[in-house]
């Protein structure tokens, strides 16, 4: 799963990036957190001189972590299962700083409060040898502690 969101990205920074300036930088990398451990890979370019953080966002959007591959299709996809839209889930948190540097992320386990209701989104990525059990399983692992949390408010 990891190794083909490292091949979507660097597709997508092919669009942006000079040629033959992208290289990932870590793949597989082991983040350990009280409740999920998460494979971490780093992927780095640059930019074409014609081309801005906002061009790189806008092409390489929605991150290949939410689409799959192929992206579009997989975009249509989504589009026609789904009945609501993601709003905040999904999208991207980032910054843009006044020398051009840009890091982001993609909101992936995210809490929304909105007229006085909490909303809760997770997910997992599935791939051809996925095991459904499993994934569904760590859907919760990776939600869990706001699951708890807002349990405790109830």
């Amino acid at each position: 799963e990891n190794l083909m969101i490292v091949d979507l990205l660097r597709n997508d920074l092919g669009r942006s990036c000079l040629p033959g300036s992208i290289h990932v930088e870590r793949l597989f990398e082991l983040q350990s957190f009280p409740t999920v451990h998460h494979l971490v890979s780093t992927i780095r370019g640059e930019l074409r001189p014609e081309r801005g953080a906002w061009e790189l966002l806008r092409d390489s959007f929605p991150g290949g972590s939410i689409t799959g591959a192929p992206k579009r299709r997989a975009m249509q996809i989504i589009a026609e299962l789904e009945n609501d839209p993601r709003d905040a889930y999904c999208g991207s948190v980032f910054y843009v700083s006044a020398d051009g540097r840009m890091d982001s992320n993609i909101a992936i386990r995210t809490l929304v409060f909105n007229q006085g209701r909490v909303h809760c989104w997770g997910g997992g990525g599935i791939v051809a040898d996925s095991e459904w059990q499993r994934e569904y399983q760590e859907t919760f692992d990776k939600v869990g502690r706001f699951l708890d949390t807002l349990e405790a408010f109830a």
